[in-house]
């Protein structure tokens, strides 16, 4: 049934990405019974369908019989079909709009100046990992990024942005990030948030501070900075994801190609020794290496989002 079809593309979609609260608001929470509800009317439209096709069935038997059944009984009947075919389609549910996403062949210009790195900061490819500390997703891709990074050594770099999807829970963690990556000591209480913060489901705000003293941070200064400066930078992060299209995490632009959700290890590689092997050769042209993701990423990319593609058949 197609109203079914629609939410099973829903589902696939949540199965390796967090979507954003502000876009589908309560989908997580109603999505079976959406599921029950449509399902339950498909049933009821399919079954006045076919009660129409034996009405019909029936009319077309007696046709040869016009004379005997009366012209003016063929209108009534006709009519009376009619009425309840115009009744049906005022009932379909309307399909929802489809939500427009980055174009997985575009370059999109992220900027990493200043970003959470690991990995080579002249590396050839560059990976853009979008996500918050509450979303189950953005955790599973923890191993997949070390092992790429092992994997590819110099010529691979990992950068993390914020993106919120969960802002109640996940709000106060992404500004203590931000706070430790302020100090010099990002990785470490990335490490925290996500082993005692977010497998703990422990959020609340005096907790992150223990473990900002865990990570060796100067307290007063991550306080302020939580308060202060963070909050607006995590705005700025998300606007400027959100203008090229990143509704849900975890998101991905390698070197300026979007990849969505928790994906196996050889979709990265897959897409990573594309981009590697098209810088390698740009590289061989006189591109200079150091300046390979803000020459072609940042100063030739899309700022805003492309044309949405076109539905699927």
């Amino acid at each position: 049934m197609r109203t079914r079809s629609r939410l099973a593309v829903v589902v696939l979609g949540l199965v390796t990405a967090c979507v954003s609260s502000g876009r589908v608001k309560g989908l997580e929470q109603r999505l079976v019974e959406l599921e029950d509800r449509e399902v339950q009317r498909q049933l009821e439209v399919n079954g006045t369908l076919l009660r129409i096709d034996a009405q019909l069935a029936a009319l077309a038997a007696n046709v040869g019989r016009l004379g005997d059944l009366g012209v003016e009984a063929v209108v009534e009947k006709l009519a009376e079909l009619q009425g309840q075919v115009e009744r049906l389609a005022a009932a379909r549910p309307t399909p929802p709009a489809r939500r427009a996403v980055p174009d997985p062949k575009q370059v999109y210009a992220v900027t990493v100046v200043g970003a959470p790195t690991q990995g080579s900061l002249d590396a050839l490819v560059t990976v853009v990992r979008a996500g918050e500390y509450a979303c189950p997703f953005c955790e599973k891709t923890r191993d997949t990024m070390d092992q790429l990074l092992a994997d590819y050594g110099g010529n691979l770099r990992v950068v993390h942005k914020d993106f919120i999807v969960h802002p109640t829970t996940a709000t106060a963690a992404a500004h203590a990030a931000c706070a430790a990556h302020r100090q010099g000591r990002f990785w470490e209480m990335d490490a925290l948030l996500w082993d005692k913060a977010f497998k703990t489901r422990q959020f609340e705000p005096a907790h992150l501070e223990t473990l900002a003293t865990e990570a060796g941070l100067e307290l007063d200064r991550f306080r302020a900075d939580v308060a202060g400066a963070c909050p607006t930078a995590i705005h700025d992060e998300m606007a400027e994801l959100s203008a090229i299209g990143v509704g849900a995490t975890p998101a991905f632009f390698v070197n300026g190609r979007f990849l969505s959700g928790a994906q196996p290890v050889t979709v990265f590689k897959t897409l990573i020794d594309e981009e590697l092997a098209l810088a390698q050769a740009r590289v061989k042209k006189g591109t200079k290496r150091k300046r390979y993701y803000e020459e072609w990423v940042v100063q030739k990319g899309l700022t805003r989002l492309a044309p949405a593609l076109p539905p699927p058949p």
